[in-house]
């Protein structure tokens, strides 16, 4: 397959589609003429999300701690839109605030089936098929966390960690296979990964955020539509940051 010019008519997958950062990029997507498969365990959200998105999106139910339900949301996608071309893992959650003595264990393993091994298996499902077409665009959602952690949340933040280190080596494992995988990692956005925020808590996560506000999920869509297009060529395996200034390494 010849490398794709354009973004229009392209299939696209975007897990956590339903509300969030998710939507923000499938919305952002379809204007641009992809066709999106809205990926969520929430399958009446992301019906809603596909209503709203339009541009031929489609609703997806898939839970990305289970194989077989990524396997069989994967064969949906297909079926509906083609193969697809981009895949951008935005499903994640945060887990508890915890510190390390008391965080629980089934909680740890949650949110790292949810946000590190989720994006792996969405990741195994895509890779072959683009492969084989010589072309795709893979973008993991990280965040900042990932990078200099945040105390509390040690899960969430390992598991971000994780999310960049797997970039890292698909990045290099596929690099000249018309693939290219790339991450974000956004500073906190007022989605619903955080629930209500109090002044304090708002306070607290603005801390070492230089610009002084959150990021907007349309500005990270932004950064995401530029990534899962042909318009990037020439990076992979590289993390981005989209932070205020929290982090500039």
């Amino acid at each position: 397959m010849t490398a794709a010019k354009t973004l229009k008519d392209q299939a696209a997958i975007v897990t956590g589609a339903a509300s969030g950062l998710g939507r923000a990029v499938a919305g952002r997507l379809a204007r641009d003429g992809v066709r999106v498969a809205l990926w969520d365990r929430d399958l009446d959200g992301a019906r809603r999300a596909a209503e709203e998105v339009g541009g031929g999106a489609c609703a997806v139910e898939a839970d990305v701690t289970r194989t077989d339900s990524v396997r069989a949301a994967m064969a949906a996608t297909r079926e509906a839109l083609g193969t697809p071309a981009i895949l951008v893992n935005s499903a994640g959650i945060l887990g508890p605030s915890a510190g390390i003595a008391d965080y629980p264990e089934a909680e740890w393993q949650r949110v790292l089936e949810v946000n590190l091994n989720g994006t792996f298996r969405c990741c195994q499902a895509a890779v072959p098929g683009m492969v084989a077409a010589g072309y795709g665009r893979i973008v993991n959602i990280a965040s900042i966390a990932g990078k200099d952690g945040n105390p509390f949340v040690a899960a969430y933040v390992a598991s971000k960690a994780g999310v960049i280190g797997l970039t890292k080596s698909m990045g290099k494992e596929l690099a000249k296979t018309g693939v290219l995988v790339n991450a974000i990692s956004p500073s906190a956005s007022e989605t619903a990964i955080f629930g209500p925020l109090s002044d304090a808590r708002r306070g607290r996560l603005l801390a070492n955020v230089p610009m002084g506000r959150m990021v907007l999920p349309d500005e990270v869509a932004e950064l995401v539509l530029w990534l899962a297009s042909p318009a990037c060529s020439f990076s992979t395996g590289v993390t981005f940051d989209i932070s205020g200034g929290r982090a500039t390494y």
